[in-house]
């Protein structure tokens, strides 16, 4: 196991230094690597996004035609901008380009937009969608890694839910939680029943309340280490 830079990954997968690495997407796309995306792995998502000054003219990526555009993407900014622009490479602080008199716009990784805010800048639109994934050397062996990696993310993204109802609300019960086949398991209450199953993790907080109000009881939230469909 190697612990490298990230923009480095996409070579070494590439070149068959590893079998598979961990690193964006962007940098594989704008490096146009040779290797095959194996699990996107829902963390680090960004975005790659124009922006100009606030008080800039333009208004939308196709006002920049023919105008100076700052960037460390150039590979994918001349691909996915959709306008012809004059590219100004950068390796640093993208932010502060046009500030500097470099470029009339930049084009860079966006995440939460605070640090474009802070540079007094404003997006004129998305032109890309990153995040960590796992990516591998075509033809290597990385069958088992995947699934081992597969049933980490898929736990991740959902919650083991538990709970009592009444046998008469049963239908109501499963419908709210969404789940075609819960487990359902009589209780010693006669008439009452508990019900296994599991819910996407970013529903949880909306499900909770809906399922108080159809009377269910002891209602149980756990994590899940693994899973597998």
């Amino acid at each position: 196991m190697l612990l490298v830079r990230a923009a480095d990954i996409p070579e070494y997968v590439q070149d068959g230094v590893v079998d598979c690495g961990i690193t964006g997407q962007d940098l594989v796309r704008e490096r146009s690597a040779k290797v095959e995306e194996l699990l996107p792995l829902g963390y680090g998502s960004c975005r790659l996004e124009a922006a100009v000054p606030e008080e800039s003219k333009f208004q939308s990526i196709a006002d920049l035609a023919g105008c100076s555009v700052a960037t460390v993407y150039p590979r994918l900014t001349r691909e996915l901008l959709g306008v012809d622009v004059k590219l100004v490479d950068v390796t640093g602080s993208v932010e502060i380009a046009p500030r500097l008199g470099l470029a009339d716009a930049i084009v860079d990784l966006v995440s939460s937009g605070n640090t474009m805010r802070m540079n007094g800048l404003r997006s004129l639109g998305s032109v890309f969608s990153s995040e960590a994934t796992l990516f591998g050397r075509p033809g290597a062996d990385t069958g088992q890694i995947v699934t081992m990696m597969r049933s980490v993310v898929e736990a991740r993204a959902h919650r083991y839910l538990m709970l009592n109802t009444s046998q008469d609300r049963l239908t109501e019960v499963c419908t709210a939680i969404g789940s075609r086949s819960p487990s359902v398991l009589p209780l010693a209450e006669e008439g009452k029943v508990a019900v296994h199953a599991l819910v996407p993790a970013k529903d949880v907080w909306l499900l909770l309340p809906k399922l108080e109000a159809l009377g269910a009881t002891s209602i149980l939230v756990v994590p899940v280490e693994r899973m597998t469909r």
